[in-house]
């Protein structure tokens, strides 16, 4: 039976079917993931990083520049995010829960489909495997595990957009493909300096490279690779859209402020040695794990090879030999298998929750070096595929390592666990390139893909529910406090802080004049964004990251900007006091200041 169009009826069920299962399977991913987070936020929150994203966000949202008026060490993305928020919806707290998790649904999301497009066509199963490796996403997104507004996570997911938009190019082959690329792979940049500036470098660097072997070859294309236009194109997109940043910033808050403190300020801070960088690859695991996963892939790629036999008449002399191969693959697969199995058993075997922490990320070195050793590969057969799809394991680890400039693998992993879940992907389709294709074989692939699944998914979920990645925070054990200030419905965290910062927010509301200058050291709560009162003071943050000033400088500027009131944190969330010059600080603010109020875990002074 056939419709006017001349197609037949029945060959558009499979696409309808193929199309309810994408979207029901988009919308399990997403659910699941944002329930993780709002489950997160319903229980933890760690002051420091919520209070400087939201009170520099208030302060932007009030008319404050950032960079002009208030020093700022990171790209300004995030905040004006968040102060976009405040300024169409009000100071609430739970719309900015909302939105991380809306970002972390779609970042699961966006991770499945990406991984999907890699592997259709080139692995069996390839549906299934795409889902099997997102389906961990859904406890490690990149706001599971920091489940506040956060640069980091905000710039994973960009990234994981424009590595999406840098493989449709491949796919499309058009100039307007190329171009939003373009612009995309710049993106990331104004998020997080350190995870942006490698991603635009490496994608650069992979489309000169190929004009320029293109250039070699006499200008040849070929039909499954993007042609010069879109990749020209792309380097226009690169231009303009990094032009007009320039100007907005220099129209804006000046483009020499710019630089001073998010380039010259934020690396003299932030930025770590070469042996500090090299430092995650000094594990000791990974003498035993590298030569272990290259045993296994020496043992499938030469010692599982068998002839095939047309419509399953086997000789009976190959009987022995087919079973033999059937043993090395699975002393193959298992070899392959076991680093992720023993992070798997590590839950049973350990009871602290660090070294169970530790067996899961110790999979980050190795999975890098396999997936370096993968794009050697695909750089040495470029010649043989002109396209940006051999460059995508060397563009997934310039973000990666880029990312480690900032904490290394312990704190700096958090917001990309979707990058490693990609390279992954990439790793699977080299694997199946080397797996054996007689049918008696063709579980050796998914059954891996089972198996690194299942160990990030149950591993990940130990890993978030313990907060082991938040354990810089005091987190007591208990039920968790909840704040009852109006603008902080929906903040939860266990211990007494929320309470002081209710009460805190009270005396100020009815002793503190609107107009008067604060000082708040450390800092670490988010006074500014549930008052709406407006920042007098150009430090949002007392942290040697974010401060630039000394004490001297500090008490100075405390006289110049005429602050007349001093709040000083007693009891503070995190394990390490972040101002390294309390003291200092205090000892010459003291002669200017006079104790007004002692609440709980709070000292209040007002000037002489």
């Amino acid at each position: 039976m056939q419709n006017p169009s001349g197609r037949q009826i029945g060959s558009l069920l499979p696409a309808g079917r193929s199309a309810l299962r994408g979207i029901l399977a988009a919308a399990g991913l997403f659910l699941a993931t944002a329930a993780v987070i709002l489950w997160q936020n319903a229980h933890v929150a760690v002051l420091f990083d919520l209070s400087y994203i939201l009170n520099t966000a208030t302060r932007i949202a009030l008319g404050q520049m950032p960079y002009r008026d208030f020093p700022l060490p990171h790209a300004p993305l995030t905040f004006l995010i968040q102060a976009v928020i405040i300024r169409l919806t009000g100071r609430v707290f739970f719309h900015h829960v909302l939105y991380v998790a809306l970002m972390g649904g779609l970042g699961t999301v966006l991770t499945w489909r990406m991984a999907l497009a890699e592997l259709r066509g080139r692995v069996k199963a390839a549906w299934s495997i795409a889902l099997m490796l997102a389906a961990p996403l859904t406890v490690l997104g990149i706001y599971c595990i920091v489940p506040n507004p956060e640069y980091d996570c905000d710039c994973g997911f960009w990234i994981l957009a424009a590595i999406g938009a840098l493989a449709r190019v491949d796919r499309k082959k058009s100039a307007a493909s190329g171009f939003l690329a373009g612009a995309m792979l710049c993106v990331p940049l104004f998020f997080k300096q350190n995870m942006g500036l490698p991603l635009l470098l490496a994608g650069v660097a992979a489309v000169l490279a190929i004009l320029a072997v293109r250039t070699m070859q006499g200008s040849r294309e070929t039909q499954n690779a993007p042609g010069s236009r879109a990749l020209l194109a792309l380097l226009a997109g690169v231009f303009v859209a990094l032009l007009a940043a320039v100007l907005a910033l220099h129209w804006t808050v000046g483009l020499g402020n710019y630089l001073l403190w998010t380039i010259h300020y934020a690396g003299q801070r932030r930025l770590p040695g070469l042996g500090l960088m090299l430092g995650v690859y000094r594990d000791p695991l990974l003498l035993g794990t590298v030569p272990c996963v290259l045993c296994g892939l020496l043992l499938l790629r030469f010692g599982g090879r068998g002839e095939s036999h047309p419509g399953g008449c086997v000789p009976p002399r190959r009987i022995a030999g087919m079973g033999r191969q059937l043993w090395v693959r699975i002393a193959a697969f298992s070899l392959i298998a076991a680093p992720f199995l023993f992070a798997l058993s590590s839950l049973w075997i350990y009871d602290d929750a660090d070294e169970r922490s530790d067996s899961l990320l110790a999979l980050w070195p190795l999975l890098l070096v396999l997936g370096a050793a993968l794009a050697t590969a695909k750089l040495f057969r470029l010649r043989h595929q002109i396209s940006l799809r051999p460059f995508m394991p060397l563009i997934l680890l310039a973000a990666i390592h880029g990312t480690f400039l900032s904490q290394q693998l312990w704190g700096s992993t958090y917001g990309i666990w979707p990058l490693l879940v990609l390279l992954i992907a990439e790793l699977i389709v080299c694997l199946d390139t080397i797996a054996p294709r007689q049918a008696a074989a063709r579980w050796f692939v998914p059954a891996l893909a089972a198996v690194i699944s299942g160990t990030l998914l149950v591993c990940g979920a130990f890993y978030t529910a313990s907060e082991e990645r938040l354990s810089y925070a005091n987190l007591p054990d208990g039920p968790p406090a909840h704040s009852a200030y109006p603008e902080l419905a929906g903040l939860a965290t266990p211990g007494p802080y929320l309470p002081a910062i209710d009460e805190l927010l009270r005396y100020a509301q009815a002793n503190i004049p609107w107009n008067d200058g604060i000082v708040l050291i450390p800092g670490e709560e988010p006074f500014y964004f549930a008052s709406g009162r407006a920042q007098q003071f150009p430090v949002a943050f007392f942290d040697p990251t974010i401060d630039p000033y000394s004490p001297a400088e500090i008490a100075s500027l405390v006289r110049s900007r005429n602050i007349r009131w001093l709040i000083v944190k007693t009891d503070v969330q995190t394990k390490e006091d972040p101002a390294l010059d309390r003291a200092a600080i205090l000892d010459l603010l003291m002669r200017e200041f006079t104790p007004a109020a002692h609440l709980r875990g709070y000292d209040i002074y007002r000037r002489r």
